[in-house]
């Protein structure tokens, strides 16, 4: 029997890790493609490999791709997980700042799946981790929203365009997920807490905007991920679904 082979940007860390511990545990083989090149998730050589990439470099991951092909055999799901959020107001958004934050969380979503998608196995499926903000705006989040709900848009465009290959192309909306680099960005001056402790910020949050009064965890993100690369989904495609306990029912 063939094994599957899925390749995570941003897979060693965060929403990503957990997401590489999901397919592992599906019976993947996984190819983590981050900027340090490097994950702590144990697992074999034979089912878990990883590709240093600056993901705002165009060109870069095509090649990387073939080399995951050669290592697997295929590749049948890309989860375009690689993203960074930051908060600022208007007044201080600089041509630098909005580049980074585009390049990073809708340029390599674009060109990763470009890159991937002569390996990508008929029935193969891309998988990008969007974000609650790519469906409503929050204040001093313009660009990190405006490239958001780029993300969605061009799952919706990418459905529509590789459908006819077989290929199936949905997101995952999450609102706030525990996990370091979250709890960094959320400590920032311009971010919603305002120098609230994050702890009581995000029990704050769950407790008056979350339908199940709690948030979402990093696992949640990932056995969603492979429900949507699997069988059982063969007919989801297209769609931006939210992970966010009930913050924003659609």
């Amino acid at each position: 029997m063939e094994i599957p082979c899925a390749i995570i940007t941003g897979g060693n860390r965060g929403i990503g890790e957990a997401i590489t511990k999901s397919f592992l545990a599906a019976g993947y083989r996984v190819a983590v493609v981050s900027r340090g090149g490097k994950t702590a998730v144990d697992a074999s050589d034979s089912v878990l490999r990883s590709w240093k990439c600056d993901l705002r470099e165009v060109g870069v991951f095509a090649s990387i791709c073939n080399q995951v092909s050669a290592w697997a055999g295929k590749v049948d799901v890309l989860v375009n997980n690689a993203g960074v959020s930051s908060w600022r107001p208007l007044e201080k958004i600089d041509e630098t700042f909005w580049d980074d934050m585009i390049a990073i969380n809708l340029k390599s979503v674009l060109f990763s799946s470009q890159g991937v998608l002569p390996y990508l196995a008929n029935s193969g499926s891309i998988i990008n981790i969007s974000s609650l903000a790519g469906k409503r705006g929050s204040a001093n989040n313009s660009v990190y929203c405006a490239a958001k709900f780029g993300v969605n848009g061009l799952t919706q465009a990418l459905a529509k365009e590789l459908g006819g290959k077989g290929i199936r192309v949905n997101a995952v909306c999450p609102v706030y997920v525990d996990t370091i680099g979250l709890r960094d960005a959320l400590k920032e001056p311009e971010a919603p807490p305002s120098g609230q402790p994050v702890d009581s910020y995000l029990q704050n949050f769950a407790t008056t905007n979350a339908a199940l009064k709690r948030l979402p965890a990093a696992p949640e993100i990932g056995a969603t991920c492979v429900f949507l690369a699997s069988p059982s989904a063969s007919a989801i495609t297209g769609q931006c679904i939210n992970i966010d306990c009930g913050v924003l029912p659609q």
